[in-house]
């Protein structure tokens, strides 16, 4: 049968809720309140944009679902979010305060304590302020924070085959990037120009069936972030509008949200022929991302690969290079836990996907990192993305 639809299904959403609801029962609490933006994607499929009006997502113990949201956002709420109800307020500031009407809809529902939450209220963002949700309820909340995120962990094969849409249009838009980028040309006008040609050629190939619903990226994006030459050292540098020289270490990033579901796939790329440190340094990166790639396997902790990547930087002397762990799943964020570092025990489970990312950077010659987002298999591994990794692909004519 032809793809209709992308996105993930309502039965889905029922089944994560029912899931929830589940944990709710075992641990005696009569609801939930879920106030961050990516759970109330994952329960409910409305994205939304956060601001400094609250919005909430509430179920009870009888299962029964409901958002509260600003009237700006009430239409929106009714045509997407997979719940039962909607209740709405008029404005933040206002002068009756919109906990109140949140107030009413708890009370309403049956909410009373012990409820569990993911925050003690919404949280103070964009110049929000308000009462805390235990005050409301004149008790304690109990946090379902790792509830939530142990089962965000473990991706259904429908995210499974978002996140690998999303490689796909990643990978264009680096294609893209690779081809644009020459010696004198700018950060700005090559990413702008890989990124809105790989858009507009997602838009005409998967459009009907497509939303981002990413509050990270409006599209295909393609880029530097100001990763260029010396600047590539710094492994989270912002975009300058640097210029191109001969000579110069690239560390690139790319990447698509579909349905809200993200990848990762970054390289490093060389203006001309590497020189002898560049190629030493390049080719210890591969190596070091290799030794990972085969490290991941379920039943491992994420320390574990970690380790075994560090004790490769140690044996080579690499150590003084090295600035950060070997990576981090990803999803509905584009940083997502378990995290592949020696603090985080989890035990590596079929489902999980990773970006897999150990660099080295070099405070006079650069960085040199290369990014893969993969899924962890019943047997193995599974690589999503698939640009080039080699240094004769990723080297640039000058």
């Amino acid at each position: 049968m032809p793809v209709t639809q992308m996105k993930i299904s309502a039965e889905e959403h029922r089944q994560r809720c029912e899931k929830l609801l589940m944990h709710l029962h075992a641990e005696g609490l009569n609801g939930v309140v879920l106030f961050d933006r990516q759970y109330v994607l994952y329960y409910t499929g409305f994205a939304f944009i956060p601001t400094e009006r609250p919005m909430a997502f509430v179920m009870n113990k009888r299962g029964e679902r409901g958002m509260f949201v600003p009237r700006l956002e009430l239409e929106h709420a009714q045509a997407n979010a997979l719940i039962d109800r909607v209740d709405h307020y008029l404005e933040y500031p206002y002068t009756a305060h919109p906990m109140i009407a949140f107030q009413k809809m708890l009370d309403e529902m049956g909410m009373q304590s012990p409820v569990g939450a993911d925050e003690d209220g919404y949280p103070w963002v964009f110049g929000y302020r308000g009462p805390k949700l235990s005050e409301m309820l004149n008790a304690p909340v109990r946090s379902v924070r790792a509830f939530v995120e142990d089962a965000m962990m473990i991706k259904s094969p429908a995210e499974i085959r978002l996140i690998r849409e999303a490689c796909v249009w990643a990978n264009l838009g680096h294609v893209l990037l690779q081809r644009y980028t020459k010696v004198g040309a700018t950060e700005t006008e090559v990413s702008q120009r890989a990124g809105d040609e790989a858009t507009r050629a997602m838009y005409d190939a998967i459009g009907p069936i497509y939303r981002g619903q990413s509050e990270y990226y409006g599209g295909v994006v393609a880029g530097y972030r100001g990763q260029i030459g010396r600047n590539a050292a710094i492994p989270h540098a912002l975009a300058n509008n640097l210029t191109f020289q001969p000579g110069d270490v690239l560390v690139t990033g790319a990447a698509a949200p579909v349905w809200g579901y993200h990848s990762e796939l970054e390289r490093t790329m060389v203006m001309g022929k590497a020189t002898d440190e560049q190629k030493f340094l390049f080719d210890h990166m591969v190596a070091l991302q290799d030794t990972a790639l085969e490290a991941i396997r379920p039943g491992v902790p994420c320390s574990e690969v970690d380790k075994i990547v560090r004790a490769y930087y140690e044996q080579h002397d690499l150590m003084p290079y090295w600035k950060h762990h070997v990576g981090h799943a990803i999803g509905l964020r584009y940083h997502e836990g378990p995290f592949l570092d020696l603090g985080d025990p989890t035990i590596i489970q079929p489902g999980m996907v990773f970006t897999v990312e150990p660099g080295l950077y070099s405070k006079g010659v650069g960085g040199f990192r290369h990014s893969d987002t993969v899924v962890v298999t019943e047997d193995g591994l599974e690589s999503l993305t698939y640009y080039p990794r080699d240094l004769e692909s990723l080297t640039l004519p000058v």
